[in-house]
């Protein structure tokens, strides 16, 4: 395409893309908690995965999503981007947008994009970014898959944790339907190796529980048993997490549960 003429999308460029080895598949945020995890499922299923990091570490291409650096490259000659980087200061929809235009130019692999359930429903500020960050994918003319996922163990379990050092461990009355990351994973990788859904199916955890059981099964772990008060919160977004807007308890498709990524957590797994 001769510099400086319009592309898919509007977007103009100066320059061409760059010549790189083909690799199918990269993965953004590949060194994270979740990228990291689909890059080694990936691996293990004999594909060649190309990591996009902010951090350098081997067997990782450098490049930042939120200057463009470097994205360019990583993105040249793929056909299919993992999106798990993600950011919780309000850049997240600035981050995809990045890699849009870098997949646009570089031909348009299949972009998997991981969100989270309630996104539309739960009014929270990281939740409305992704789901702005859906729209965007979506509106990209990119082949693309958007997956749903509740929330991870790991999370559930910093959200509880701190306050299970209280003698009385008071708890929202809500629930949760925590996944592991393995899990999540495991969708991904699948999906990455399909042809593009659109939307995917929400992808949840095995089991739907009162925060106050799960900060029961924390404080065990932990040798930390307390008594655990369930407190009504107000506020729009509690009412939202109430009325279950986080939770898809018709995809209970995650295998491993809270108790048992506790376990694993103890015994260093």
């Amino acid at each position: 395409m001769p510099a400086g003429k319009p592309f898919p999308g509007g977007h103009r460029r100066a320059r061409m893309a760059p010549e790189v080895v083909d690799v199918r598949i990269l993965v953004t945020g590949g060194t994270g908690q979740l990228g990291s995890a689909v890059v080694t499922r990936l691996r293990a299923t004999g594909e060649e995965v190309r990591v996009l990091s902010r951090r350098a570490a081997p067997d990782v291409v450098r490049g930042d999503l939120r200057t463009g650096r470097g994205v360019d490259s990583a993105v040249a000659g793929v056909d299919v981007v993992v999106h798990c980087a993600t950011d919780y200061f309000g850049r997240e929809a600035q981050l995809a947008r990045t890699l849009v235009e870098a997949a646009r130019w570089a031909g348009g692999p299949h972009l998997v994009y991981v969100s989270i359930v309630g996104v539309d429903r739960v009014p929270l500020g990281y939740y409305r970014a992704k789901h702005e960050t859906e729209r965007l994918v979506a509106d990209s003319g990119l082949p693309c898959t958007i997956q749903r996922a509740t929330q991870f163990h790991g999370l559930v379990r910093t959200l509880l944790a701190g306050a299970s050092r209280l003698p009385v461990v008071p708890v929202p009355r809500i629930s949760f339907q925590p996944v592991d990351v393995h899990d999540v994973a495991r969708r991904l990788a699948d999906l990455a190796q399909a042809d593009p859904a659109g939307r995917a199916p929400d992808f949840g955890g095995p089991e739907i529980l009162p925060a106050a059981e799960l900060a029961e099964a924390v404080g065990e772990a932990s040798g930390r048993a307390r008594r655990i008060v369930p407190v009504k919160v107000p506020g729009e977004t509690f009412r939202a997490y109430a009325a279950g807007g986080h939770l898809t308890p018709e995809h209970r498709e995650g295998e491993i549960t809270f108790r048992e990524y506790l376990a694993g957590q103890v015994h260093g797994k």
